[in-house]
This record gives C-alpha cells, structure tokens and sequence, in this order.
C-alpha cells in the first residue's frame, strides 16, 4: 500500500494544495479521474465565459446601430466557436498535466478514486478495485456536478444536456429549451441566443435568478422576457422525445400545464456534492443533509486528519472561495498552522446580458432577519443613466443598489448592467478592508468612469458630495 505524506482528491481547487505541498518537499499523491483543472477549467467558468465573451462580441455588433454604426453579424461560425475554445482549453490541461508530472514530489493518478478505510483511497481505471494510497494527511477537493431532479418523469428515456456537455455541441441548435431559472440558465441563454438560436426557459420561479437581490433579479428578468420566450413559475415534472423534438411538461402552482419543444433541452438545475462517489462514509466524515462535507472553521472534517475544500464541503460553491480554502489548507494541512477561514468582501458575479453582481445581503434576506429592524439599515441606488459614461451604453435599466446599517456598515451591495462583474470589486476591497459606507462615498472616483454608478448609490445613502443642479 503506497504511503505519502499527503493525497489530495481532486484536481481543481485541490492542485493548488497539491503543488505547494510538493513545492515544500512533501511526498504527495493527486488523484483526479479527468483532466486537471476540475470543473472550472475544463467545464465551467473558463470555457462559458470564453464562449460567452464570442456572445458579448456578436450582441454588441447587432445593437451598433442604436449608436449610429451601421453592423451586422453576417454569419456565426458556431463549430469554429467552439473548436477554438474547446482547444484553448486542452492544451491548458495538458499543460497543467504536464508540470505536475515533471514535478519530483508529486504523483499523479489520473484514475477514479474512492475511500475505503480512514485515509485510505482506492484509485483504479474502472473503479472495482487497484492500488490502496494511505497518508496521515488527506484533502478532499472533489467537487459536485451537475443535478438532475428525480422529480422530473422520463430523465432515463430521453436523451438532455447538462452544463457539463452544453459548453460543447458541435452544432448550433435551432431551438433549446432550458429547464432551470439560475445562473447557468441565465449565461447560457445569452450564448446560445446570441449564436442564433431561439431560446425558451421554463423556471419555478417568478424571476430569473431569485436568490439574488429582488430588484436586480427582476430587472434582469425583464430584460430577459424582451429577448428570449420565458415561462416562469412553472416546474418541470416531464421530459420526452416527440417526433424528433425534446418535449417539456411543467405545471403551475394552480395545476394549469404547459409544453414546449426543441431540438435540444438543457436541463439547468442545480449542482450537487460528489460525496457519493468518493465514498466518504469508508473514511468516517460526516456530511449535511443537502450532501456536503462537514467542516469546522478550520475546513477539518470529522475524520482526523481529513480536510475539506470547495464544492464538495459546501461554504461557498465558487472558484474563487475555493482558492481561498485552498490557501487556509495549505497553512493548516501543510504548514501545521491553525488559521480559521474567512471570507471578507465575497462576491459573485453572473455573466449573463445585462450582468449581475453580487456583495453581502439582500433586502429580503435582511427583512427576513429576526435581529435586524425597521430603521436599521437604508437603501441607497443608483442607475446607469446617472453618470457620464453608464448614459453612453444601451445599459437597459442598469443601477447599483447598496445597503448600509445604520452603523455606517456595508451589509449589501447588487449591481445589475455592464460590466457589474468589475464593479462589484471595489467594494468587495473596501469592505475587506474595514471600510464603512461613507469611505466609498467620499472616495474620489476617475470621472466618468463606471465606477460613479456605484460611488452614487452609496452617496445616496450618506448624503455626501451633492453635484448641482
């Protein structure tokens, strides 16, 4: 049974942990059943927002004319599209393949892999049994894919994307219906639609993106509604195959049915842990309800000597926390520290068209909160159209909503329109760095950049800097 000083399950977030344990001269094995890179490298962000940054190309030619330039997008090369990002793609994997098996510390088993005892893992090519990898030290970075509702009749019979294959049909689809009203529904509507397919989205909801601020997600959705043939607040309870279409039965909340058809269907869900394929039972760590590792604020699970990072333990299911989790385990599994995660200014953003960002809380979320009363918190928002550059862009509605407690505290900030997925960092800074409201305010902006829209929803709060008449 091969011993090493560290194994680290998954090649995504946890070839991070990987090559800096190796780096400080540990002997470490890294079992991953794909490519390196995991989910965001090979299926994920990287890939979707390459694709999607063709859309962003081909919607800014077709509205060129509301600007007075005379465009049109001509024709869509979807198979080169793809061919190209698809290959951008490889060759970063294999890269990345590349260095770690160079590396003299660092054994790569690229094979499935699953624990059977206390920081043991089986890795073999088919998964029924192989070499046993042991350490008195294991992080778990395994994390989740794509959900498929059991809830929905005909998943077995009829053929569906996920997430994971959408990102790479070699043909354009005439028609996709999208079953799910998140953030995958949300970009690759926009992507595809922009490629030239029509594009029908059957959510639960009665907005797109319904866990984001309440405002920003129905601005969104309006926009939405005007380019794409919404029908929101239905679920999806049937899927089959008709005379060569994908077919989708939905009911409402008041029993009404409805069907749509296409040539291809995405079903855009949800995620959900890959505790259940890495066996995590054999090894003693304990998991939530909902699947997720359990961690403590030192991402320690309930195995000793088991860490946990990323989606599979479920803090937050982002690139970006993930490598911040990566860096804790690192300091607490590699350099024997005790550092408690935290996670100061998270945010997120969502690369659809117009774009959504995210900081802290939502309205609703802080109305919804016993300890939080009238009085304790104002609102302060601010539109595109109110500065210099943002009245220049077609922004659609765009505008930066804060929240500030009373405190002078940041406790929310939502930005819906160009560029949001930038914006939201300087306050995503400000807040990491123990900035109150009024710092944001009173901070001098470059003028006219972007920037102002957010400057002027906190001035608005903090009733600072009044610009005339």
């Amino acid at each position: 049974m091969p011993e090493f000083d560290l194994v680290v399950l998954g090649g995504g977030t946890g070839n991070a942990v990987a090559s800096a344990a190796a780096e400080e001269g540990e002997d470490v094995a890294l079992v991953e059943r794909g490519r390196l890179g995991g989910t965001c490298l090979n299926r994920g962000c990287n890939p979707s927002k390459k694709l999607i940054h063709r859309a962003n190309v081909a919607e800014t030619v077709r509205r060129a004319d509301a600007l007075g330039i005379e465009a049109s997008v001509e024709r869509v090369d979807f198979g080169r599209i793809v061919d190209d990002v698809r290959t951008a793609i490889r060759e970063r994997a294999a890269a990345k393949a590349e260095r770690a098996r160079e590396h003299d510390n660092l054994t790569v088993f690229q094979r499935e892999g699953r624990f059977v005892d206390e920081r043991t893992v089986e890795v073999a090519d088919d998964g029924s049994g192989g070499d046993r990898l042991t350490a008195e030290t294991v992080v778990l970075a395994g994390g989740s894919r794509p959900t498929v509702p059991d809830a929905i009749d005909g998943t077995d019979e009829t053929a569906f994307l996920t997430s994971d294959e959408a990102l790479w049909l070699s043909e354009r689809p005439d028609r996709l219906v999208i079953v799910g009203g998140g953030y995958i529904a949300v970009e690759l509507s926009h992507f595809f639609s922009q490629m030239g397919t029509d594009v029908v989205i059957v959510g639960h909801g009665d907005r797109l993106l319904d866990s984001e601020d309440r405002d920003v997600a129905e601005r969104l959705t309006e926009v939405y509604r005007e380019r794409h043939d919404l029908r929101l607040g239905y679920s999806a309870t049937e899927i089959a195959e008709v005379d060569g279409q994908k077919r989708v039965t939905a009911e409402g909340e008041s029993g009404d049915e409805i069907e749509v058809s296409g040539d291809r269907l995405l079903l855009a869900t949800g995620r959900r842990p890959n505790t259940d394929t890495w066996n995590v039972s054999a090894a003693g760590i304990e998991t939530t309800e909902e699947g997720f590792v359990e961690t403590d604020e030192y991402l320690r699970t309930t195995a000793d000597g088991v860490y946990a990072i990323g989606d599979i333990a479920g803090n937050y299911m982002f690139k970006h926390s993930g490598d911040k989790e990566a860096e804790y385990v690192v300091e607490n599994a590699v350099h024997g520290g005790e550092a408690a995660v935290e996670y100061p200014g998270m945010a997120h953003a969502v690369f659809g068209s117009p774009q959504v960002a995210s900081l802290g809380k939502t309205e609703d979320e802080l109305d919804a909160d016993e300890d939080v009363e009238d009085g304790d918190y104002e609102v302060g928002a601010f539109a595109y159209d109110d500065t210099a550059l943002g009245s220049a862009l077609d922004d659609e509605g765009g505008f930066a909503k804060v929240l500030v407690g009373a405190d002078g505290e940041v406790l929310g900030c939502h930005v819906v329109g160009p560029e949001a997925s930038t914006l939201i960092h300087e306050v995503s800074t400000a807040v990491a760095a123990g900035a109150d409201a009024a710092t944001i305010a009173e901070t001098i902006h470059v003028h006219p950049a972007l920037s102002e829209v957010v400057q002027g929803a906190f001035r608005e709060v903090c009733d600072v800097a009044p610009s005339g008449i």
